[in-house]
């Protein structure tokens, strides 16, 4: 079953954003989208998730049509954004953080869901605590266990390693390959594929156009490199046979 897919899909603002993406993402698929400062990550992440009207083209999502039919499935994706809208200083509990987006929507949170994702996430001992309390890793493995409160079939995150130390990195890429043994899509977006590189199933090399998709060493090429970030970068194979692109922390 394909859970995502992108026909001639171009997006723009001002300016061309996005232009003439065409993939798939089968279900239980771990998928990585890669690219520069710049690249249309996240607005593809939204146009996914249905915030945003293709200019030209469609996505189809679980089978719906993402904007259109937007409400057909968002309560079936799990949402990390980039940038969190919690404030860090407002007296919520770890519990009340878990249980927000679906008591948003007017549904109840049973103690014992909360703990349960909480308990994936390694965080059920925080339970009580004063989220603005927790460390920046600590705090975004708690924002994962949100996400994944609803018992989605789709979990989206963007750039969820910003500020995460390497223990909840580590954390979050165990929780995300247990999720997709067990049949759940994961499409995180990332400017650093390493935390991730060994666990994704595909990668897709993206700037305003997909450059490359595929398995992370067909993609990292220094063709495909060169054609997504303007210039080479340094490229080195791991023990396991792995190539690990060498860049600097470029957000986008």
């Amino acid at each position: 079953m394909k859970t995502v897919i992108l026909h001639d899909v171009s997006f723009s603002y001002d300016k061309k954003v996005l232009e003439d993406l065409n993939f798939e993402i089968d279900r239980g698929e771990f998928i990585a989208i890669l690219g520069p400062n710049g690249a249309g990550k996240t607005t593809l992440v939204k146009l996914i998730l249905g915030l945003l009207k293709p200019e030209k083209g469609w996505i189809k999502v679980l089978g719906y049509n993402s904007f259109k039919e937007r409400h057909k499935f968002v309560d079936l994706i799990g949402y990390l954004p980039q940038r969190e809208e919690i404030v860090s200083e407002l007296p919520l509990t770890v519990s009340q953080v878990v249980k927000l987006p679906l008591l948003s929507k007017g549904k109840r949170v049973g103690e014992e869901k909360v703990l349960k994702v909480l308990s994936m996430v390694g965080m059920d001992e925080e339970i009580a605590k004063r989220f603005g309390e927790l460390s920046g890793g600590q705090q975004q493995r708690v924002l994962l266990a949100r996400a994944l409160v609803g018992d989605p079939e789709i979990l989206l995150l963007d750039e969820p390693f910003n500020g995460v130390d390497i223990p909840s990195q580590e954390k979050i890429v165990e929780v995300l390959s247990d999720l997709t043994s067990k049949g759940k899509t994961v499409i995180i977006v990332v400017h650093n594929i390493n935390p991730v590189l060994h666990e994704v199933d595909r990668v897709i090399l993206l700037n305003r156009k997909v450059i490359a998709t595929g398995k992370p060493n067909d993609v990292f090429t220094e063709e495909n490199v060169i054609k997504a970030y303007g210039s080479s970068i340094p490229l080195v194979i791991c023990e396991e046979g792995y190539t690990h692109p060498l860049y600097g922390d470029q957000h986008g």
